[in-house]
C-alpha cells in the first residue's frame, strides 16, 4: 500500500470506495467480496481481502443495515464474574435496555486479560452494534481499539477513545464517605478500612470516600487493608484487626469481606459491635440474617444503569445534541445491628439513617 493511501486511511475511518480505490477494483466488487458472492476471480478477491486488512475496514451488521442506517441494538462489554456488584449491574442494564426499544448483545471478558476488552469491543462492531456499554470494572491499561459509536462507560474512565462517550456511575465514593461518617457520627475516633483490590475502580473509589470522610473531620487514617472480595479474605484481615485493641469500627469495601470479618472478630472473643462496628458495601441478600444483622449500604444498580441507558441512546438517536451530566445517584445506608456506638461513649448516637 502506498503512503497516500496510508494517510488517507489513518485521517478517518475506512470506506468501502477506499478499499476499492487501493485494490483497483469497483465498489461493487468490494462489496461482492466481502459478502462471500460468487463470479469474483482468486486474484480479485485476494486483491480486496489485502485491502481491506491494510486500511483495517470493518464489514459490519451496521454497514448491512444502510437502509435505516441503524441496527437498533447495543453492546455491553462485562467482566464475567459471579461477584455481586458486576452481576447486578449486568442485570440492572439488561433489565433497562428493555425500555429502550433495542436489542442486547453481551460479550464477557475475564479478570487478567487486556486483550479481552479489545477483542469483545470487535466481536460487537461486527456484529453492527449502535453503542457499547463498557462495564468492565478493573483497569487493564489502554485498550487499542477503534470505536465509531457512542460509548456508555459505567464506574470507570474510558479506555478507548470514541466519537461519543457518556459516563455514569454508581457513586462509591458517596457510599463510603456515608458508610464512613455513619461510625464517625456514632463516636468512633476513626474508622479503619478494609479495602478491595486496587486493579478495581470500584475500590479505589472506596477508599478514596473513606479518605475524604476522615480527612473532613480531621480524623487519623489508620493503614488501609487489602482483601480480594472475598469472605476468605476478610477473616484474614479480621484476624489481624481483632489482634489490635484500639480498633472500635471497621468499613469493609463489600459485604462477603464483611461478614468474613465480623466471624474472624467473634473467634477473636472481640463483640460486634459492643467491642468493633463494622459496615459493609452491596447489601447483598444475606446481609440482613448474617448474625448480627449488617448495617450496609445499597448500590442503586437500577437506577444508574437506566439513567447511562438513556444517555447513551439520546447520544445515538441525537449525535449533535449535548448529553446532560449524570445525577449523582442515591445514597442509601441500611443501618442493621452490627454497628453502635463505641465502648465508653454512650451518648452519641448516629446523625443519619437514610440518604435518598
Amino acid at each position: 500500500m502506498n503512503g497516500a493511501a496510508r494517510q488517507g486511511a489513518s485521517s478517518a475511518l475506512p470506506r468501502s470506495v477506499d478499499v476499492a480505490r487501493v485494490a483497483g477494483v469497483s465498489q461493487k466488487t468490494v462489496s461482492r467480496v466481502l459478502n462471500d458472492e460468487p463470479y469474483v476471480s482468486d486474484e480479485v478477491r485476494r486483491r480486496v481481502l489485502e485491502a481491506a486488512e491494510q486500511l483495517g475496514y470493518r464489514l459490519n451488521g451496521a454497514a448491512r443495515a444502510l437502509a435505516s442506517g441503524r441496527t437498533r441494538s447495543i453492546g455491553v462489554v462485562t467482566l464475567g464474574t459471579a461477584l455481586f456488584g458486576p452481576a447486578s449491574l449486568l442485570m440492572g442494564v439488561e433489565r433497562a435496555v428493555r425500555d429502550t426499544g433495542y436489542a442486547l448483545r453481551v460479550v464477557n471478558t475475564m479478570e487478567g486479560d487486556p486483550a479481552g476488552i479489545a477483542g469483545a469491543v470487535e466481536s460487537l462492531l461486527e456484529q453492527g452494534v449502535d453503542g457499547i456499554v463498557i462495564s468492565e470494572p478493573i483497569d487493564e491499561g489502554e485498550v487499542p481499539v477503534r470505536v465509531d459509536v457512542p460509548v456508555l462507560v459505567i464506574g470507570a474512565p474510558a479506555p478507548f477513545a470514541a466519537p461519543r462517550v457518556v459516563t455514569a456511575g454508581v457513586g462509591a465514593g458517596l457510599l463510603a464517605g456515608a458508610a464512613t461518617e455513619h461510625l464517625l457520627d456514632l463516636g468512633h475516633q476513626t474508622v479503619h478500612h478494609l479495602a478491595g483490590p486496587q486493579r478495581w475502580y470500584a475500590a479505589r473509589d472506596r477508599l478514596a470516600g473513606w479518605r475524604a470522610a476522615l480527612a473532613a473531620r480531621g480524623r487519623h487514617q489508620p493503614a488501609v487493608v487489602e482483601g480480594d472480595w472475598s469472605a476468605a479474605s476478610g477473616y484474614a484481615a479480621g484476624r489481624a484487626l481483632a489482634a489490635d485493641p484500639s480498633v472500635t469500627a471497621v468499613f469493609a469495601a463489600n459485604d462477603d469481606m464483611a461478614i468474613g470479618l465480623i466471624r474472624a472478630l467473634i473467634d477473636a472473643g472481640r463483640r460486634v459491635p459492643d467491642d468493633v462496628s463494622v459496615v459493609g458495601f452491596d447489601d447483598v441478600p444475606v446481609a440482613a440474617y448474617i448474625t448480627p444483622p449488617l448495617t450496609t449500604v445499597r448500590q442503586p444498580f437500577d437506577a444508574v444503569a437506566r439513567e447511562g441507558l438513556e444517555m447513551l441512546v439520546h447520544a445515538i438517536e441525537h449525535p449533535r445534541a449535548e448529553s446532560s451530566p449524570a445525577a449523582d445517584p442515591p445514597v442509601e445506608l441500611i443501618v442493621r445491628a452490627s454497628t453502635s456506638r463505641p465502648p465508653g461513649n454512650p451518648g452519641t448516637r448516629s446523625r443519619r439513617i437514610s440518604q435518598r
